[in-house]
This record gives structure tokens, C-alpha cells and sequence, in this order.
């Protein structure tokens, strides 16, 4: 007589940041309760995210799927136009929601916010949420279960998918660049519209506030020496050398709330499925915060994941290598696409020669003229890839 497997589990999910949420909700709501889902919250006493001063740029996309699942946050500020430009050198571009006939290229939210109607819907649903120590999964065989160990205890799962708490291995660069983020009040608001400009120093995101009508949020990349400096200048000072950098579009840009400095870096693995085990998010890929696609690509993701388990979940005694490598292939291109993009455009427009910074302004110039040319890098920016 075979002895039946038992399981714990059909779903584990290790690391409860935004996308490690996600996927624990759209999972729980799509399989309408008939999966075992259990998300493992590492927690850390350095970081609490309800209090995490970050913003998110969202694209319009991933709004269309946060809405979707229940999952967007009350406050949120809209984008409808961006301004790509490069400090001192001829050319821009621009780029509308018109142009693709959207509502919106995307939207603003506070991190913290997000956090929290994430933890708000998670009490909704049949996920057990287990806090602890950071949660490792392994798994010795393709036939055997996955095992989760959160300290001395552990469980067996059919499926493990890390989503935060282990650095992806495989592409590694260090870009020598901090972001500083911090919030300032504009003498000229301009509601709907956000910059990227790039400069010698690295990128320099000026975005609306998603609390604040007349403020915008400011993601500065630049030295980890400078950023330091930037952070222990005084409130008018500091004020003054923003505005010098970005320029006098919104008048003079105050300095509103306290400022916080990030290492920046790109990470991103070359094999995201495991056997049984899935990576996605920032387990998979860390990326430099140009155009702000981080938490897009995760939540593409997520997405793509749960389509791609919805057979599975009908009988989860089937295997389900199957379904988690057509997850894995299904992601390659717009991984790719996407983190050679965010890895391309700091490094082209920071290089310090004339030549090459000459070139990067009449590209911009040349994609605000001719609509055909801004448009495949304006399609990946608003929705990303998506098979």
C-alpha cells in the first residue's frame, strides 16, 4: 500500500516585503481558499517597513493588477506625463499617457502605505502568516518535498518560492552610487508630471508626492561620498544645491522631511526556478532605481507565476516542476530586457565624455521628434513585458 506524502503546505512563501504579499493575497484569491498558503515574515529590527520613508513609482500596469486583487493603497499620486532630459546637454523628450491612449503612465505610492493595505488584506484571506527568524527552503531531489526551516522548526511544502531575504546569484556590478530619497515642497508644482534627468553624478528622479499635493518626491543618485554630504546639509542649503541640480522648472524645491541614503547595486539570477523552488521579486533581481522598475518587474512576476500555477492548484498531488519551468521561461526576456536597461542608461549618461554625453542628448532629442522611436522604451516603462 503507497504511503501518501504529507505536506504542511501546497505554497510557501519566504520574505513578506511587497511582493512576498502580493503573491500570498493574489494566490489566496485566485485559488479561492483551496491552497495551504504560508508566508514567513523575517523580522528585522533595523527595518520596520511601516515606517519606511521610501516611494515607489508604480507603472500603470502594475496598478491595473493591485487594483485588481484589492491590494492599491489609499493615498497615491498620478503620472501622466515624464520629462527625460540631461543636465547641460541639449535634448529631451517627453513622454504622455496620451500618447497610448491610458489614463495614466503611473502612480506614486508611499512604501509604508503600500505596506500596509498589504498586511490590511493579508488578515482577509486564509494565509498563515508565521514571524520569525529569516525562513530558508531546500530540497534534495525533484521528488522529495520542499523543506522550510524558520530557526529550529520546520515544515514540508510542495512548492517554496523566495521573494526577499537572500541576495540573487549570478549578475553582480557595483555602481559606486547611493540613492539619497527624501520629499521637498516646490514653489511651482506641476501636478501629474514627473522628471528623470540624468547627469554626471548618476540619475535624479523628481516625482509627485503621493500625500502632499505641492511636494515632490526626490530619488538623488550620486557618490556614496557626496550623498553623506548631501544628508548632513542643513534644510536651506540643501534646498538651494537641489534646486541648482534639477533646475528652476518648479521654482525653488524645500526641503520637506528627513533624508535616508541607500547603496545601490544590480543583482540578478541567471536561474530563477529550482526544482520546486521559485525565486522572484528582490530575491531575484536587485535593481538601480532609473525609471523605477523594481517592484514592477516583481510584481510581473507575481503575475506571471500565479497564471501560471492556476492549473496546478486544480490538483496540487500533480507534479509541478512542469508549471514553475514555464513560469521560469516565460520571465527570461522581460528579466533581461529589463534589468539591461536599468543597468544601460545610468552608466551611458554618466561616463563624463563630451562625445558620448552629445550622442545620449540627441537621442532624447531624436525620440521626442519622432514618436516611433520613443515608443518601445515607453511601452516597457508603462507595463513591462508581459508574455
Amino acid at each position: 500500500m503507497a504511503i501518501m506524502e504529507e505536506f504542511d503546505f501546497d505554497i510557501a512563501i519566504l520574505g513578506a516585503g511587497p511582493a512576498g504579499c502580493a503573491l500570498a493575497c493574489t494566490l489566496a484569491s485566485v485559488s479561492q481558499g483551496s491552497l495551504r498558503i504560508a508566508l514567513f515574515q523575517g523580522l528585522n529590527k533595523r527595518h520596520d517597513p511601516a515606517k519606511d520613508t521610501r516611494v515607489l513609482a508604480l507603472n500603470y500596469g502594475s496598478k491595473v493588477f493591485l487594483e485588481k486583487h484589492r491590494l492599491w493603497p489609499d493615498h497615491s499620486a498620478t503620472i501622466e506625463t515624464v520629462h527625460v532630459s540631461q543636465k547641460n546637454r541639449l535634448g529631451r523628450t517627453l513622454i504622455s499617457n496620451k500618447d497610448f491612449n491610458v489614463p495614466m503612465l503611473g502612480s506614486v505610492v508611499a512604501y509604508a502605505e503600500l505596506y500596509r493595505k498589504l498586511q490590511e488584506r493579508l488578515q482577509q484571506l486564509p494565509v498563515t502568516v508565521l514571524s520569525g527568524e529569516l525562513a530558508s527552503a531546500a530540497q534534495e531531489n525533484d521528488k522529495a518535498p520542499v523543506i522550510v526551516t524558520q530557526g529550529e522548526k520546520t515544515w514540508r511544502t510542495r512548492i517554496a518560492v523566495q521573494c526577499d531575504g537572500i541576495k540573487p546569484k549570478g549578475i553582480h556590478r557595483e555602481y559606486n552610487q547611493h540613492a539619497l530619497i527624501t520629499s521637498a515642497r516646490a514653489q511651482f508644482p506641476k501636478q501629474g508630471w514627473a522628471w528623470e534627468r540624468f547627469t554626471r553624478e548618476g540619475p535624479l528622479a523628481v516625482l509627485p508626492h503621493p500625500i502632499y499635493k505641492d511636494a515632490q518626491s526626490i530619488v538623488w543618485c550620486t557618490s556614496p561620498a557626496r550623498a553623506r554630504e548631501l544628508a548632513q546639509l542643513d534644510d536651506a542649503t540643501f534646498s538651494r544645491t537641489l534646486t541648482g541640480h534639477f533646475g528652476e522648472r518648479l521654482g525653488l524645491l524645500s526641503a520637506l522631511e528627513k533624508r535616508a541614503v541607500f547603496p545601490l547595486h544590480l543583482s540578478a539570477s541567471k536561474n530563477t526556478v529550482n526544482g520546486h523552488i521559485a525565486t522572484l521579486g528582490n530575491a531575484a533581481q536587485t535593481l538601480h532605481p532609473v525609471a523605477g522598475q523594481g517592484l514592477n518587474l516583481g510584481l510581473r512576476d507575481v503575475a506571471t507565476l500565479v497564471h501560471c500555477l492556476k492549473p496546478w492548484m486544480l490538483d496540487t498531488s500533480q507534479a509541478a516542476a512542469p508549471f514553475l519551468d514555464k513560469f521560469a521561461n516565460s520571465r527570461k526576456l522581460d528579466r533581461m530586457i529589463t534589468c539591461e536597461l536599468t543597468d544601460f542608461l545610468p552608466r551611458i549618461f554618466s561616463t563624463g565624455n563630451p562625445l558620448v554625453e552629445h550622442g545620449c542628448g540627441l537621442s532624447l532629442l531624436g525620440m521626442d521628434l519622432l514618436k516611433p522611436l520613443r515608443q518601445p522604451l515607453a511601452m516597457h516603462l508603462l507595463q513591462g513585458f508581459r508574455n
